[in-house]
């Protein structure tokens, strides 16, 4: 049985969630209090003890990006990167290149110097235009690129207070992602927190 050490406002452990949810497969979630991490978490991914940690018999794997990799290798069904090499290779430079999206939304969350609601929108403008080419992040299948950052999307408007309604080809991905329960899930859970 595997075991995810999850805590439930992380959008990187979403990730795995969404990922696990998608596959069907079973598995024991522990809580870890983000604002008092037991010492337990910082053994199972050292120095930092980050969450998500992914653990399975004595194997233990940490990161969010590298989790999504092994459960699509261990549970190939159904498959969540594209079929096509080129589809592939563009889903795993989208989740190469989360940072694009991930740092500007951090930066504004923590209230870094650099963080402004303008970078926030330039990146989700920049989505926007990706998503009017295609339906998807990596093309025209759903795939583990889609799932890298919808979590952040779902938390745009709730935490940041940036509306998403001026991102036409955004919301209708967000839209088209929230008919899969594993992603209308994690949207009710962000509502919750």
């Amino acid at each position: 049985m595997l075991t995810l050490y999850d805590a439930a406002r992380c959008p990187y452990c979403a990730r795995v969630r969404i990922v696990l949810a998608e596959k069907g497969i079973p598995y024991d979630a522990v809580q870890v209090d983000l604002d008092d991490r037991p010492a337990f978490i910082v053994e199972l991914n050292p120095p930092s003890g980050r969450v998500p940690v992914l653990e399975e018999s004595a194997f233990v794997l940490p990161e969010s990006p590298v989790i999504m990799e092994y459960l699509e290798e261990r549970f190939p069904e159904p498959p969540l990167l594209p079929a096509d090499a080129a589809e592939r290779a563009a889903a795993r430079l989208a989740v190469e290149r989360f940072d694009d999206f991930g740092d500007p939304y951090y930066d504004l969350y923590f209230g870094r110097p650099a963080g402004s609601a303008e970078r926030v929108e330039a990146a989700l403008a920049a989505l926007d235009r990706r998503l009017e080419a295609t339906p998807y992040l990596a093309g025209r299948a759903y795939s583990l690129a889609d799932i890298a950052y919808v979590p952040w999307v779902l938390r745009v408007e709730a935490r940041l207070g940036i509306p998403l309604q001026p991102f036409g080809a955004l919301t209708g991905w967000l839209e088209r992602l929230l008919e899969r329960p594993a992603v209308a899930s994690e949207r009710e859970l962000v509502a919750s927190l």
